[in-house]
């Protein structure tokens, strides 16, 4: 497989795993992560953090919530940095690697998505993940035009 070829699948995938690192870093350097998609979760919760966090016995939340943020973080950053790994051209270049690599990935980034539209269709993320889907099919035509 020509090295072009290569690249054209390579490219995109980079793209992804560093807007997943990205997204990642961001969960772990907020300092109140749940308001990077304040307008789903309140809508999801159906009241909003300041009336959440009113209700007596809830005083913690907010810590705890950014504990859990900081492990969705720390995940999403792992997952990218992990992509980012396998995206060099000696892995690309073995085809069951590739093949294996792009089914992983598509099923991940499908299922984010389908859970994203029944747990948070407002979130704007939705709009990363179709990006990155877009990039992804990019990806799958050409290792499948290989």
């Amino acid at each position: 497989m020509s090295n072009r070829s290569i690249n054209y699948i390579r490219y995109p995938l980079i793209l992804i795993s560093i807007a997943l690192c990205v997204s990642g870093i961001r969960w772990l350097i907020s300092s109140e992560p749940w308001i990077l998609d304040q307008v789903a979760n309140e809508e999801r919760l159906q009241m909003t953090f300041v009336d959440l966090f009113l209700i007596e016995g809830n005083s913690t939340l907010s810590l705890y919530l950014t504990q859990i943020y900081r492990f969705l973080g720390l995940y999403v950053l792992g997952i990218g940095f992990l992509l980012l790994s396998f995206t060099s051209n000696k892995f690309l270049e073995i085809f069951f690697v590739r093949q294996r690599f792009l089914i992983v990935l598509g099923i991940l980034l499908v299922s984010n998505l389908v859970l994203a539209y029944v747990w948070i269709p407002s979130s704007h993320f939705i709009y990363v993940m179709w990006g990155a889907i877009g990039l992804y099919c990019f990806s799958l035509y050409k290792h499948i035009k290989s």
